[in-house]
């Protein structure tokens, strides 16, 4: 009897032993393709080296030393290096231990950023629809993931949600790339002025969406309409990277190949390639500015924030990826396994949408290709694909509420950066058997 609070209480999970590269094996002894970094946080695979290295480096100097106190040489070089490779105005890093930590941390920013000037009535934060910006109850209150809050609806603040920029579905089929960005980013401007601009402090949004839509990809001209707007009203425009940035999309921020630059961006997952537990929240010289010239600090804090140990993991992971240009990697990879997953599995009649940027990909399935109709959620689709997938040992993210929090399937793709092309085919393989004997064995269920 496990004594572990596992995710789900009846499910009998195998047990880790070991990795190496782009596999797990469990301890009797079979080998799982890692096709999705188990939440996209593997980056660098498994067993990375340079990353071991500079962990037991900083174990054998200093394990632990609390921020009220020091500072450490890991948290510096790590925040040197990730605002080196921010746009200028983004010269400030503050560490945490995860996602759900950098997004309530950028929250609490935002908020005191305004009690600084002064602008206290500055307190409504809008979001999308199908977003996820973490679990914790603040996060949760803006996410737009509404699975995810139905449990907790009572505990959570105010929040306002627009629609999402979800081109598969919600494009109209005689409206331009153009049309239909600005059209969905105005939304934002008119949820502004229906809480009063002086109300609105800020809107959060993932440059490209993770878990919760499948790795949704804003259109052209999207997100600098949202930049005119924030500027507009004096709303501060907060981009979660959490899922899609540290070179996930092909650039180290995802953020970059939308030519915008945010007030505050958010990563974690991938920023010590899952060798440590941390995450970060990158602000902008003005909100920095406001905390310095009024009351001198951030009031917040966690017990192992810029924890030495896991900064120098973070350290290792951007090192490694700029030095060995795993950028380019990804991008390469990414157009392989896209166009890999097009000629294999584009044609199936279940096939609805393959989209995503660099090694982030998302497939969409649909009952019906014309209508784009989803199946029953009664059938569980993702959870008969996660179960069937880990029996032909490869790992990938599927989940269910794409569309609206029900209704809707969609599998992530998260593979390391180090993947090779050897590898994707052979995950393009086993997920094509995947969803062969999954849709083959699928009972007849269909929607009331």
């Amino acid at each position: 009897m496990s004594h572990i609070l596992h995710r789900h209480c009846k499910s009998k999970l195998p047990q880790i032993s070991h990795g190496q590269g782009s596999y797990l094996y469990d301890t009797t002894g079979k080998q799982y393709l890692d096709a999705c970094g188990g939440a996209a946080v593997s980056c660098l695979g498994h067993n990375a080296p340079r990353v071991k290295q500079a962990i037991t480096e900083q174990l054998d100097s200093i394990p632990y030393a609390h921020t009220g106190f020091f500072s450490n040489q890991s948290s510096e070089e790590l925040a040197q290096l990730l605002c080196g490779l921010a746009p200028d105005n983004l010269n400030h890093a503050y560490f945490v231990s995860g996602g759900s930590e950098a997004v309530e941390s950028a929250i609490k920013m935002a908020r005191q950023y305004f009690v600084e000037l002064g602008q206290n009535s500055k307190r409504h934060i809008i979001s999308r629809k199908q977003s996820y910006h973490g679990n914790t109850l603040g996060a949760l209150s803006v996410g737009g993931n509404m699975w995810r809050r139905e449990p907790y609806e009572p505990l959570l603040t105010t929040s306002h949600h627009i629609s999402p920029c979800y081109p598969y579905r919600e494009q109209y089929t005689n409206e331009s790339v153009a049309e239909y960005s600005e059209r969905t980013a105005n939304e934002l401007e008119k949820r502004i002025l229906e809480l009063g601009p002086d109300s609105v402090m800020a809107f959060i949004a993932e440059p490209v969406v993770g878990a919760t839509s499948g790795a949704l990809v804003p259109t052209e001209g999207y997100f600098a309409r949202i930049r005119e707007i924030c500027t507009k009203y004096n709303v501060l425009l907060i981009l979660d990277e959490v899922m899609c940035g540290v070179g996930r999309t092909g650039s180290f921020y995802a953020f970059e190949q939308e030519n915008i630059v945010p007030d505050i961006v958010t990563i974690a997952k991938g920023l010590a390639a899952g060798y440590q537990a941390i995450g970060a929240v990158l602000v902008s010289d003005q909100i920095y500015q406001a905390f310095h010239d009024g009351s001198g600090y951030f009031q917040h804090g966690h017990t192992f924030m810029a924890h030495p140990m896991a900064s120098a993991a973070g350290v290792a992971t951007v090192k490694t990826i700029l030095e060995d240009h795993l950028l380019e990697q990804v991008r390469t990879k990414g157009v392989l396994l896209k166009n890999t997953l097009h000629e294999r599995l584009g044609e199936l009649p279940y096939l609805g949408d393959i989209r995503g940027r660099g090694l982030f990909i998302g497939i969409e399935l649909v009952e019906d290709r014309p209508s784009k109709r989803p199946y029953n959620p009664q059938l569980q689709l993702n959870k008969r694909i996660k179960s069937q997938a880990m029996a032909n040992g490869l790992m990938v993210y599927p989940m269910g509420g794409t569309i609206d929090g029900k209704q809707g399937d969609h599998i992530l793709l998260a593979p390391p950066y180090i993947i090779t092309e050897a590898e994707i085919e052979i995950l393009v393989d086993k997920l094509s058997l995947t969803l062969e004997q999954v849709f083959s064995d699928l009972p007849e269920l269909t929607h009331d």
